[in-house]
């Protein structure tokens, strides 16, 4: 199935047929990213953080102790947003980066709980993968396009992928994985350097050249350990398909899911 996109810029109005779905707290406090601009400019109410109110939607990913809900309860929220979707199909809904944020999740966990929606909902880029289709398979174009030192580091991310050759699949991939916090810590505030020092380890001298246990080198490594989860590889995996060895077929999307 087919859907629209966004390319998740911020925004502070929409038409009027169209709905700002957030990610909220039980408790409705709407203090901080999609919540603070719902309340600000579509209408959120201080202490409603589930459901309807103004030209907004709220999601809970967060309990009334401010607190990140465990994935089982927040598909049963999104579950209920399907089903509101479904009965209400005149309105369109305009979907942020639900539990991306404060809440702390990937991507790659969430989005695949909207999977099967009703049509009339505008998804982030980023979640394109998740919903639409499977990942786009690795290839050694893919990985040497934007596993670069100017693209990881760029002033720009998003624009310096849309400029790369190639397809949507594989920038939306480009964008998961630069966009994943990996280095100081992750999104859950685990510490990942001594996986990263691994990592970084590994592939040095065999298809990089690498000065290690800088902070440069960490944010690198980073990039790559981000990729190596998502696709649930290995070092040499990711050193057959850069040197062009082999290709790699994307983790089945229903993996995803049981998180």
């Amino acid at each position: 199935m087919t859907y629209q996109y966004h390319d998740e810029s911020i925004i502070k109005n929409l038409a009027e047929d169209t709905v700002f779905v957030f990610g909220s707290n039980l408790a409705g406090t709407h203090q901080g990213g999609a919540a603070k601009t719902a309340l600000l400019h579509f209408g959120a109410m201080k202490g409603v953080g589930r459901g309807w109110s103004g030209q907004s939607f709220a999601i809970p990913t967060m309990n009334e102790h401010l607190q990140q809900m465990p994935l089982s309860q927040i598909q049963h929220y999104i579950d209920d947003f399907k089903i509101y979707t479904k009965n209400h199909p005149k309105i369109k809904y305009f979907i942020t980066s639900v539990g991306c944020g404060v809440a702390g999740y990937k991507v790659e966990e969430i989005a695949p709980m909207f999977k099967s929606i009703s049509r009339n909902v505008i998804f982030p880029q980023s979640f394109r993968p998740f919903v639409e289709k499977t990942l786009p398979k690795l290839t050694q174009h893919l990985l040497q396009s934007f596993i670069t030192d100017d693209l990881i580091f760029s002033s720009d991310i998003q624009q310096a992928i849309q400029d790369l050759d190639l397809t949507d699949a594989e920038k939306s991939l480009a964008t998961i994985i630069l966009n994943t916090p990996i280095y100081p810590e992750d999104s859950n505030g685990r510490d990942r350097e001594f996986e990263i020092q691994d990592i970084l380890h590994n592939l040095n001298g065999k298809i990089f050249d690498i000065e290690l246990n800088t902070k440069t080198s960490m944010v690198f490594g980073g990039a790559i350990l981000a990729l190596l989860e998502l696709y649930h590889l290995n070092e040499n995996d990711f050193i057959d398909v850069w040197k062009g060895q082999r290709n790699i077929a994307p983790p089945k999307a229903e993996n995803h899911a049981k998180r």
